[in-house]
């Protein structure tokens, strides 16, 4: 074993209420970082995973109609140009097979789903309700949105003339698997279709307005001749989501619509978040180390003499920095894997006793903690390393405590 480490574990074994304080302020610091990263990190990914559930990262949209300038002179009469905005129509995405293919190629995307969605009535005896029709292609979409995994009676059987639809609906219309409910939209135009799952997303709004059926079926009843009102699209990076967007939007010509812009006030909550997450990590971290550097410094000066006579007996000021430095790296080491275990048994026992959303507890976190905590270890121990470095041999002895 190196004579450096040697005489660091005998300094820290004589000084063990010293050493002891540095490994509790060590271990509690490392466990409030630990509880608090595995919290929030936990509560934004709940948060993300409630929102993102239940719609695509990016959506894809035919261009707005543009306002055209019409004149209307009366007889005899000349008048400026009247603007006059176009009326919003349901329409179909142009080329939508091309754009299919163009946004799959889009790297960072690893998802895509053709859709054809409109308002439509869902009647069922003397029950009827306004809905949205959502007509997919069952493979594709599933990847967008695991609607099969929120089953709640059923099975997910989008083909032919069956449907899956929301809890909240299927209560409205008093509908259950297997029974019929007839569809019809705008145009008077009708289909009957067959309840073959019903789901649960979470939300009372989708649960009471989606209709879920084949997209050749929503095609024919929403009049498109084919045609798609929509592409949805999954992105492997939630966060760069907007830039994939404005790249697709700017190959394609088509709006695209990514869920940073219409989920602007869960981003900002986000960001939040993490802000005042990393704020707290930088004090505590910074308490830390004051604290290390601090205990030893007062071991320096109780030490003096021994180091006195380690330097008259040939130690180089390096073997003495060293010293110091080692024992800052052990005791921040041992403090830090204190500290992640009482963290994560903080972590766990909040989660079993609030039982909302689960704490994140990934191996990076610890890897970062206890990497972070034995380099700042190191750094606290820089100023009392150099000051017993820099001791004379005989004023310490002479003078030291």
């Amino acid at each position: 074993m190196p004579f450096e480490l040697i005489a660091a574990f005998r300094f820290l074994r004589e000084g063990r209420f010293q050493t002891a304080l540095i490994l509790s302020g060590v271990a509690v610091g490392a466990a409030v970082i630990v509880f608090l990263v595995a919290l929030i990190t936990g509560l934004q990914d709940d948060l993300i995973a409630r929102t993102l559930g239940t719609q695509p990262h990016i959506v894809l949209r035919p261009p707005d109609d543009v306002a055209r300038s019409v004149t209307r002179p009366a007889a005899g009469e000349t008048v400026s140009a009247q603007v006059e905005k176009r009326a919003q129509r349901l329409r179909s995405i142009d080329g939508w097979q091309q754009a299919l293919a163009d946004a799959a190629g889009t790297p960072g995307v690893t998802a895509v789903s053709p859709m054809a969605s409109g308002p439509a009535f869902a009647v069922r005896g003397s029950a009827e309700k306004s809905v949205a029709l959502l007509g997919i292609e069952p493979e594709r979409y599933l990847k967008i949105v695991p609607v099969d995994r929120k089953l709640v009676a059923g099975r997910f059987q989008v083909a032919g003339e069956d449907a899956v639809i929301g809890v909240d609906l299927a209560k409205d219309l008093g509908a259950s698997v297997g029974d019929k409910v007839r569809l019809t939209a705008a145009g008077g135009r009708t289909q009957v279709v067959t309840v073959a799952g019903i789901f649960d997303l979470g939300l009372r709004d989708l649960n009471r307005r989606w209709v879920l059926i084949t997209l050749r079926s929503a095609q024919t009843l929403l009049d498109l001749a084919g045609g798609v009102t929509n592409i949805d699209l999954v992105v492997s990076d939630l966060f760069g989501a907007e830039a994939v967007a404005k790249t697709i939007a700017a190959r394609t010509g088509l709006t695209a619509e990514s869920w940073m812009k219409t989920n602007a006030e869960l981003l900002v909550g986000l960001r939040g978040q993490s802000g005042s997450s990393a704020m707290i990590q930088f004090f505590v971290s910074v308490a830390v180390a004051f604290g290390i550097s601090s205990v030893l410094v007062v071991s320096v000066v109780q030490k003096s003499r021994e180091i006195g006579i380690l330097r008259a007996m040939g130690a180089s000021r390096r073997a003495v920095l060293t010293i110091f430095l080692v024992q800052g790296a052990i005791v921040a080491l041992a403090g830090s894997l204190i500290g992640c275990a009482l963290g994560t048994w903080a972590a766990l026992a909040f989660q079993s006793w609030q039982g909302v959303f689960h704490v994140w507890l990934g191996w990076q976190l610890y890897v970062v903690v206890i990497a972070g905590a034995t380099a700042i270890g190191i750094v606290a121990a820089l100023a009392p390393a150099f000051r017993a470095a820099h001791l004379e041999p005989v004023a310490a002895i002479r003078y030291g405590g």
